[in-house]
């Protein structure tokens, strides 16, 4: 009897010191990049008809979810600009007029006539059905709006990064579908066409493609990578974020923003903040100056989830990557902890990453305090660059495991938050190479505002 209580009493401990520990997760897949699916895959197939509208995609319209912009592409030529929407699939009694552009890249590439039209004074929470093109060739669709904002209303987003266009960027897509949401925050690096020879931008046509079954029927909200910057001064392009700013807009307006690249959403019961790795963001910059004015803005009481999107992580413990988003995490780290921001998401690493609740806000350049501490009012970071992308994973893990990470692994796959109430919400990671359904990693995250429990 004493034998056996003397093991219980070590297995105990050992749980205990477990459960404290980070996790550098034992499971091992096949490092081997693959290249980009071939452009005659069955997923890049244009749709039939004539000048038939292609790379139909969604994103939300405004601040708040009464509006939906919808973006879609023809070939041959501008065709009809007009949305045609309605309650019912054969009730299309509603129409938004559009835009049309195009540009030229690198003197030998001409886009497709791109489209966006903003269909606005939406209700919450209703299926809509939409057509779009002309007389000989209409393709339709339907997406939902977004609840009203609240602090108790339900919602799922998908969280996808890094994702590109290769046999992996298929299984991460596949898989979100099998899991499902509501929204998917996209946190940058969506083509990689810069991977390729003169940034070729028929891999930005290719990619809108591919992801059409999912984003032509529910908002991606768009956070902006490097892959996305395509400056290219050896074949005369000097215009960061060209091709990415003509086909993805952004309702940046909405939220008092002077750029594309950095602006906000509420949706449900969450308040979301996009920021730029790559433009300005040092003090007095037009980015520094709104994030200021935009954490003011925030009503918790409303929307008590706080989520700031970022492509370079300002936590991240590979050899990949290591340091590279410390100079905005210096920047603005103090803010969030002020803000009692409730997840960071981030990208750019290919692999997986998620952090305890840490903060190194106390550090200047005399004291030498630059250990992060665990801190109640500071967000979980989470980094989810393992969408798929042609360059391979990041495995290369520092070693030991800092305290403040707390599990990570190179894989691919995606993650989805499911927001309960305004004080709990449910996080998984599910990797590619499982069922759909199983879970790899998971937490119970606790509100920041209403309920800043110890989560470590």
């Amino acid at each position: 009897m004493a034998r056996m209580l003397a093991v219980l009493l070590l297995l105990a401990a050992h749980a205990a010191a477990s459960a404290s520990a980070g996790v550098t997760s034992p499971y091992r897949r096949s490092l081997q990049m693959l290249p980009d699916m071939p452009l005659d895959a069955d997923v890049f197939r244009p749709p039939a008809g004539y000048n038939a509208p292609e790379q139909v995609h969604i994103t939300q319209g405004d601040l708040t979810g009464r509006a939906m912009t919808v973006s879609w592409l023809t070939p041959k030529h501008a065709g009809s600009n007009v949305v045609r929407y309605g309650l019912a699939a054969d009730n299309l009694n509603l129409t938004a007029e559009g835009t049309v552009r195009r540009y030229i890249w690198g003197g030998t590439y001409q886009s497709p006539y791109i489209h966006h039209a903003t269909l606005t004074d939406l209700e919450h929470s209703t299926v809509y059905h939409y057509a779009v093109g002309h007389d000989y060739t209409v393709r339709s669709f339907s997406f939902k709006t977004p609840p009203k904002p609240g602090p108790d209303v339900p919602f799922k987003f998908g969280l996808i990064g890094d994702l590109g266009q290769t046999f992996h960027s298929n299984d991460t897509v596949t898989h979100y579908e099998a899991n499902g949401g509501d929204a998917v925050l996209f946190i940058g690096d969506l083509s990689y066409a810069d991977d390729h020879p003169g940034h070729d931008n028929n891999r930005w046509d290719s990619w809108a493609r591919f992801v059409e079954r999912s984003v032509a029927y529910q908002p991606w909200i768009w956070t902006a990578g490097n892959h996305e910057i395509d400056y290219a001064p050896e074949i005369g392009e000097t215009v960061p974020f060209k091709p990415f700013t003509n086909r993805y807009p952004t309702p940046f307006r909405a939220s008092n923003s002077t750029e594309p690249l950095w602006y906000s959403v509420k949706m449900a019961s969450a308040h979301v903040i996009m920021l730029s790795s790559y433009s300005s963001y040092g003090k007095y910059t037009p980015q520094w100056t709104w994030l200021q004015d935009e954490l003011k803005r925030v009503d918790r009481t409303t929307t008590p989830w706080l989520i700031v999107c970022v492509h370079s992580p300002w936590y991240n413990t590979n050899d990949y990557h290591y340091m590279e988003g410390e100079t905005m995490r210096v920047q603005f780290e103090r803010w969030l902890v002020d803000a009692k921001v409730d997840l960071v998401l981030a990208g750019h690493v290919h692999s997986y990453e998620r952090s305890h609740r840490v903060a190194n806000v106390v550090y200047d350049i005399d004291n030498g305090k630059a250990t992060p501490q665990f801190n109640a009012s500071a967000p979980v970071y989470v980094n989810i660059g393992d969408g798929g992308n042609t360059e391979g994973l990041a495995n290369s893990f520092r070693s030991p495991q800092p305290d403040y990470s707390a599990f990570r692994e190179a894989s691919y796959g995606h993650a989805t938050l499911e927001i309960k109430n305004r004080t709990h919400a449910y996080y998984e990671w599910h990797r590619n190479q499982d069922g759909v359904k199983v879970v790899a990693d998971k937490a119970w995250f606790t509100n920041r505002y209403y309920m800043p429990t110890d989560t470590n």
